[in-house]
């Protein structure tokens, strides 16, 4: 397993070993030791998710509040996404940023976010079907969502007809959540991720 430290600080892009053979292929696409190592700290599993999409649905961007925040582990088990981390903490250097990795079911890279970061992704197949290892359960008291499409981020999704919830199709702008208190503090992210490396 190879791990590449994103431009965004607490975003790493994954990339396991696949041990293929004319039976098929195996692989280890998460490793709770080998991760630990690379980020600092272990990512404490809560709850697993999976969504499906058909091409073009665009999810996020989607955040929690800090504390006490939610880290993902994120690939795509079939199919292919454009998953997209944003940098949503008020005080970062790298804050209103974003980056984006192709994940697929050919070379089942994964993407690693810490707390306070957004994420996203667009299904680039029929049936993109998307797993998340959580560090929090969901709660939608403390969930936020901020305009996929908010010119101020300019994400380049590459979607020509774009599929979105009622619920990210009604998102705030980045600035319009940062108005309202919405956003995490880079301050508080950084004691979020210090925490976790308490739990060593």
């Amino acid at each position: 397993m190879r791990t590449r430290r994103m431009t965004i600080e607490g975003a790493w892009e994954v990339t396991p070993r696949l041990h293929a053979d004319d039976r098929g292929m195996f692989t280890e696409w998460y490793r709770f030791d080998r991760l630990a190592e690379a980020v600092g700290h272990p990512l404490r599993l809560a709850q697993a998710n999976l969504s499906v999409s058909r091409r073009d649905v665009v999810r996020g961007i989607h955040f929690a509040d800090v504390p006490p925040g939610q880290a993902k582990y994120v690939t795509c088990v079939r199919g292919a996404v454009l998953d997209v981390v944003v940098d949503l903490r008020v005080g970062s250097p790298t804050y209103g940023h974003w980056e984006s990795t192709r994940l697929d079911d050919s070379d089942r890279r994964a993407v690693y976010l810490a707390e306070g970061l957004g994420h996203g992704f667009r299904a680039l197949t029929d049936d993109a079907t998307v797993s998340y290892l959580c560090s929090q359960p969901y709660d939608p008291a403390h969930e936020h969502t901020v305009h996929p499409f908010d010119p101020e981020l300019a994400v380049d999704w590459g979607a020509v007809a774009p599929v979105l919830s009622p619920r990210d199709e009604a998102a705030p702008s980045l600035a319009e959540a940062r108005a309202a208190g919405l956003l995490p503090d880079y301050r508080a992210c950084r004691a979020a991720m210090d925490q976790g490396s308490s739990l060593d």
